[in-house]
């Protein structure tokens, strides 16, 4: 898979996730991010798997309800 390609896929998964958090389906979205994040470490895309992480914890963080 060349660089366009990955890239392109990466865009897809996070395009999916956008339109998944719009409709507040939360653990599809985490669902996705996590798939992307294995995708991009088998790949060896550190960079972009740490992106995927970050998503994930950021959404993790402002799904659960205040305290």
């Amino acid at each position: 898979m060349n660089a366009a390609e990955k890239g392109e896929l990466y865009a897809r998964i996070f395009r999916k996730v956008g339109v998944l958090l719009g409709k507040e389906e939360i653990p599809r979205a985490l669902k996705e991010l996590d798939e992307g994040m294995k995708i991009a470490e088998k790949n060896g895309d550190s960079k972009m798997a740490a992106r995927f992480a970050q998503e994930i914890a950021k959404i993790s963080k402002t799904a659960q309800p205040a305290k």
